[in-house]
């Protein structure tokens, strides 16, 4: 009996992918226990449907993180630290502080957890910081750290 699953089923397949399982299986466990649905016109159709628009929302996810690295590339972000003798800073800046000059400078809310900070920055000057905003897109913010 061909089924659609609707979810992972170990040793069976992934979700969304159409399978040849044993009349038995499929009545007895797959069918009433929600795992697949029977394979028939109707139901490969709506499996049709259902990957077109999940494509269509991926396509529109991909074009917002693009838009929005866009808008990262031309603004920077300005961080004041205090600093000791010679230049030198007390402590570094990390990546919850830039997230929160950028909500404070522009309003919008950045992942901290996206931002991928080799070192950190212990330095006076200007830095790229790289922002994963997508498996695909990576954007990048100017932070400029100045003397308080």
């Amino acid at each position: 009996m061909k089924v659609i699953l609707l979810q992972d089923v170990k040793s069976v397949g992934k979700k969304g992918d159409i399978v040849d399982a044993n009349d038995g299986y499929a009545r007895n466990y797959l069918l009433p226990k929600k795992f697949a649905v029977e394979a028939n016109n109707k139901n490969l159709n709506d499996l049709k449907l259902q990957n077109a628009n999940e494509e269509k929302v991926a396509a529109m996810k991909l074009k917002e993180a693009e838009d929005f690295a866009g808008e990262l590339e031309s603004k920077s972000v300005v961080l004041k630290i205090k600093a000791g003798e010679g230049g030198r800073t007390f402590g570094s800046v990390s990546a919850k502080e830039i997230a929160a000059a950028y909500k404070e400078q522009c309003g919008i809310e950045l992942d901290k957890k996206k931002m991928q900070i080799e070192e950190p920055i212990r330095s006076f000057g200007t830095f790229n910081v790289p922002i994963k905003l997508h498996p695909q897109v990576t954007g990048t913010l100017k932070v400029k750290v100045q003397e308080k």
